[in-house]
């Protein structure tokens, strides 16, 4: 099993519509994409710091194999380019094995 997390930065002029609306389609990613066993996205309400992330989403593959085949996945790769990247200012990515 892989987890593969982001913590995500938005840019200051980014809608909430636009935010939401593309962190539910990272959602739906798990039923376009074999392999994704899930995924759940949240808005970061930490009390100590945490630098400028917001939100943080958190996928669970069933292995590295799927994790490898989402990554340049159409689905994923137009997501990423048609909403994401228009709205990010920042992201860290980690993933482990769990």
């Amino acid at each position: 099993m892989i987890r593969h997390i982001l913590f995500i930065q938005f840019k200051e002029e980014a809608s909430a519509e636009a935010i939401t609306g593309c962190l539910e389609n990272i959602l739906a990613l798990k039923d376009k994409i074999e392999g994704i066993e899930a995924v759940e996205w949240g808005v970061n309400n930490s009390p100590v710091g945490s630098k400028h992330y917001t939100h943080c989403v958190f996928m669970t593959f069933v292995d590295e194999a799927a994790r490898d085949a989402y990554l340049p996945h159409s689905a994923h790769q137009t997501l990423v380019n048609d909403e994401l990247l228009p709205i990010l200012e920042d992201v860290v990515m980690l993933d482990y094995a769990a």
